[in-house]
C-alpha cells in the first residue's frame, strides 16, 4: 500500500517517546474529538504532552451534546483537532464560539485528504472508486464547491466523515498534526516531526500486512449496521454488501430494511456487524430472515484503551473482526 508522503530517515521504532526536551517551554493544550484522532495526536505528542479526549468512546459523535466540562476544555484549549462538522455537527458552533478563531484544525480539510461521498443507496456495489482524485481536496485543501461562496463546512454533509479508517489519510494527518504543533511549539518541533514520521511508518507497515491478509483470506459477504467503513473497505479492496443505517446512524426505514433482507438472501451474506453505540435489536429483524452471524465491530475503537496504541489496534481489530465472522 503506497503512502502519499515521503518519509525521511530517522528512528525506526514507531510510537516510542522521543528524547525529552528540556521542560522550559509551555506545551500547548490540545483537545481532540474522538478516540482515533486522540490516538494520532498522542503519538505525535509522545514525550512532550498528552492531548485531551472530548467525546468518550461510548458516545456516538453523530449525536454528541456538549457538557459544561467539555465546554470548559474547549475554552482552555490552545488547539482543537477534530474530524470536522460532518461527523459531529454539534461541535462546529461550539468550537467557533468557545475555542476561538485560529485554534482549530479540521482533519477533513487537510490538503490531499482522500474524501469519499456518502453512500445513500442500500446496495454498495455502485460505489467502488478506481480514482479518488474527483472526491478529494486539491492542493489548497478546498473542494469544488469552495468557489461557490459556501462556508468552510458547507460541503461536509455530502462527504462521508469516517476518513480516519483510511490508513493513508491517517499517515497524512500525522504529518499535518506535527507541523501544526511544531509551529505552535517550536521548542519541541523536532520531537513532533520525528514522532509523526515513526508513527506513519508503522501505519504503512500495518496496512501492508492487513492488505496481504485480506488477499490471502478474503472476508465473507457482510453487511454493516452503520455505513462507517467505506474508507477501510476502499483501502483494502473489500466491500460490504450494504448498511442497515446511513452514515449518520439514523434509523432505517421499513423499505431499507426490506431491501437489506433481499441483499442477505441474494448475496449469501454470512455476517451482520453491530456497533456498541447503537441499538442492536434492529439487526435481529434482519437476522431472523436468514442464517447469519451477528458480530460487533466499532469504527471508534470503543473497547480499546484510549492512547497512542489505539489507532493501530483499531485497524487490526477491524481486519480481524471482518475476516473472522462466519455464518
Amino acid at each position: 500500500m503506497s503512502m502519499r508522503f515521503l518519509l525521511g530517515t530517522g528512528v525506526i521504532c514507531a510510537f516510542s517517546a522521543a528524547t525529552p526536551s528540556a521542560a522550559v517551554a509551555e506545551v500547548p493544550r490540545v483537545v481532540t474529538d474522538i478516540a482515533p484522532v486522540h490516538s494520532l495526536v498522542a503519538q505525535v505528542m509522545a514525550g512532550v504532552g498528552v492531548p485531551d479526549l472530548l467525546i468518550d468512546q461510548a458516545t456516538s459523535p453523530h449525536h454528541f451534546a456538549l457538557r459544561p466540562s467539555q465546554a470548559r476544555a474547549l475554552q482552555e484549549a490552545d488547539l482543537v483537532i477534530w474530524i470536522g462538522a460532518g461527523l459531529s455537527p454539534a461541535l462546529s458552533g461550539a468550537i467557533a464560539d468557545l475555542a476561538g478563531a485560529g485554534k482549530e484544525m479540521a482533519l477533513l480539510s487537510v490538503p490531499q485528504t482522500d474524501l469519499l461521498p456518502i453512500r445513500e443507496d442500500v446496495r454498495f456495489e455502485a460505489h467502488r472508486y478506481d480514482d479518488h482524485d474527483d472526491h478529494g481536496h486539491d492542493d489548497q485543501g478546498h473542494d469544488d464547491h469552495e468557489d461557490e461562496g459556501h462556508e468552510d463546512h458547507a460541503h461536509d454533509d455530502a462527504i462521508d466523515p469516517h476518513a480516519w479508517l483510511d490508513p493513508d489519510n491517517a499517515a497524512l494527518w500525522l504529518t499535518a498534526i506535527a507541523e501544526e504543533l511544531a509551529a505552535a511549539d517550536p521548542d519541541h518541533a523536532q520531537t513532533y516531526l520525528r514522532n509523526a514520521e515513526n508513527a506513519a511508518r508503522q501505519v504503512e507497515d500495518l496496512a501492508d500486512q492487513i492488505e496481504a491478509d485480506f488477499a490471502a483470506t478474503p472476508p465473507p459477504a457482510f453487511i454493516v449496521f452503520h455505513d462507517a467503513y467505506q474508507y477501510f473497505e476502499d483501502a483494502f479492496d473489500i466491500s460490504a454488501q450494504g448498511a442497515i443505517s446511513l452514515s449518520d446512524a439514523s434509523s432505517p426505514s421499513v423499505a431499507r430494511l426490506s431491501e437489506i433482507r433481499r441483499i442477505v438472501a441474494e448475496q449469501g451474506v454470512e455476517c451482520l456487524f453491530a456497533e456498541p453505540q447503537f441499538d442492536p435489536d434492529i439487526l435481529s429483524a434482519v437476522a431472523d430472515a436468514a442464517p447469519v452471524s451477528i458480530a460487533v465491530i466499532d469504527p471508534y475503537g470503543g473497547h480499546i484503551l484510549a492512547g497512542v496504541d489505539l489507532y493501530p489496534a483499531l485497524l487490526q481489530d477491524l481486519a480481524t473482526g471482518i475476516s473472522g465472522c462466519k455464518g
